[in-house]
Formats: C-alpha cells, structure tokens, sequence
C-alpha cells in the first residue's frame, strides 16, 4: 500500500467482526469493533460505499465508545433489492443498532448519502438515538446554484475486470475529486471489489440509482432536520463542491440546535483528506456531547 504511515497501519489492522441481520427480506451486513456495554457510536457511509471507508476511523474511538459501522442494502457486502427508500435505508441504521444492543445514547456519524437517510432515521425514531454528526451532508440551500451534475451520480452498469489489481486501478471517488492520501483510496479500493464467475466487479447495485424510490426533492430532507430534537452537528470540507458555508447556515435557520464545523484543506471526502484532523473534531463534539 502507497506510503502508509504508521497510524494508518495500526488502524486497519485493529480486528473487527462482521455479522448479518435481514432487514425486509435483505441480510444487511455489518462490522463491530468493539463489545456491548459502552456508548454507541455508529458510522454511516455514502453512495455507492461501504462500511470499510471508516476502517481508519473508527478503531480511534474502540476504547470509548461501542463502535460499528454498516453496509446500507445494495452497497458493500449487504444484498441488493429490487427497490430502494429512504425508509428502508432508515429502517437498516436502526436494525443494525438494535442488533448490537446499542443504548439510547448513541451518536450516528454520516457521510453524504448516508447522512439524508440517518436524518430519516432520526426523524422516524425520536428517542432513540442521542444524536447525529453529518459529515459534508445535509439539506442545501434551495437558493444556492447547484451542478446537477455533482448530485447522485449515473454511473453504468458495473463493467466485469479480468482481475483485482485492474478493477481497483478503474476506482474513483464519487462525486470527482482528488485525494492526496492515495493509500486510503487503495484501502477503500480494495474493498469496493469482487469476483463472480466473469471476473472482477464493483460491489454496489448497478440499478441502485433507477430503483431509488423519492429521490430528489420527494425526500424532504428540511422537514426531517427540523424534526429533530437530538443533537446535531455537521463537519464541512472547506474545499467541497457538494457542500457549503451558505448550505450550513441554511441547515441552521431549519434547526437551531445545529452546530457547524468546517475542516481545512478538505473536499466533500474530508475523512480521506484530513483523516487525523477529522478524529481530532469528531472526538471534540462526542467529548461536548458527553
């Protein structure tokens, strides 16, 4: 792996447990770093990833915190389905933390995709998380211009590789942009991959984006945020294309309870940027939220 440093070494190599539940008619697949009996604290990934994009993150938090992090249907290693929702993607965060036993005062930490369903997760169920950390995620600003092309991105049905090493040569991060630290695009890379009888393939649902039921503006994402009475904090990429200042102080006037946090030289991946810096904030809001 290009250039790891030792931290990132110690990180992915910390062991977890993969483990399974069947959240209507799909087994969600899901990993736990650490045993019942502490705060939970559970990670949520974006579109088209998987749980292992927080491999490097969330063995900083084992020893503190009761720590897992899922696979959303049709993405990583869970199954694909035939149609795809907010609610049901809500229904798989609460699945797996009540699978794990986790108390009501976990804290769920959500990247871009993953962070519109944990705000339905959130809204659909009160009381029983503490609170959510949105990572470059959110509800933007209706007024503020947006690329259409920087939305969920279209991508074709996944192409079949005549090995790994090639697939994981073809892997982008999505929407576009670059990452200095080349050895977490490799780690999450290698992940992202796997073989079937033709060869080498992405894991995620290449039908995902047409059977994504409510897309757009039918999932009301302001509604959910101002629902919410649990805590709330949302960590920006200063450098992001996906997110903004304008879009958090929107997000704010929707609830008042938000706090904002923005990390330098960061883009809208901001975990794969700055991951140090990324653990040195998310453990300053958990240590204010205790």
């Amino acid at each position: 792996m290009t250039d790891s440093p030792q931290w990132f070494w110690d990180a992915i190599e910390v062991p977890s447990t993969a483990l399974k539940l069947e959240v209507e008619g799909c087994d969600i697949n899901y990993l736990s770093w650490s045993p019942v009996g502490k705060p939970g604290l559970l990670f949520v990934h974006g579109h088209n990833a998987h749980a292992h994009w927080w491999d490097f993150i969330a063995p900083a938090f084992k020893d503190d915190y009761q720590v897992a992090a899922l696979d959303l249907s049709g993405m990583g290693d869970s199954d694909h389905r035939d149609s795809y929702s907010a609610e049901i993607y809500a229904q798989e965060i609460l699945a797996v933390a009540d699978a794990l036993a986790m108390p009501e005062n976990t804290i769920v930490v959500a990247h871009s995709f993953g962070g519109i369903m944990a705000l339905r997760a959130l809204a659909a169920a009160p009381t029983r998380f503490k609170g959510l950390v949105l990572v470059d995620s959110g509800v933007r600003d209706p007024e503020e211009p947006r690329d259409p092309d920087r939305d969920i991105t279209r991508l074709a049905r996944p192409k079949v590789y005549p090995s790994r090493e090639i697939a994981m040569s073809r892997f982008r991060l999505q929407p576009p942009q670059q990452c200095a630290n080349q050895y977490i695009v490799d780690h999450i890379a290698r992940h992202s991959v796997e073989f079937d009888d033709d060869g080498w393939l992405w894991k995620f649902d290449g039908e995902l984006n047409s059977r994504l039921e409510a897309r757009g503006s039918a999932i009301d994402s302001g509604a959910d945020l101002r629902g919410i009475s649990a805590k709330l904090a949302l960590i920006y990429g200063e450098q992001s294309e996906s997110f903004s200042a304008r879009s958090a102080a929107y997000m704010q006037s929707l609830n008042s309870g938000l706090d904002v946090y923005s990390l330098a030289d960061a883009q809208h991946h901001l975990f794969l940027d700055q991951p140090l810096a990324f653990i040195d904030q998310l453990r300053e809001i958990l240590k204010a939220w205790e």
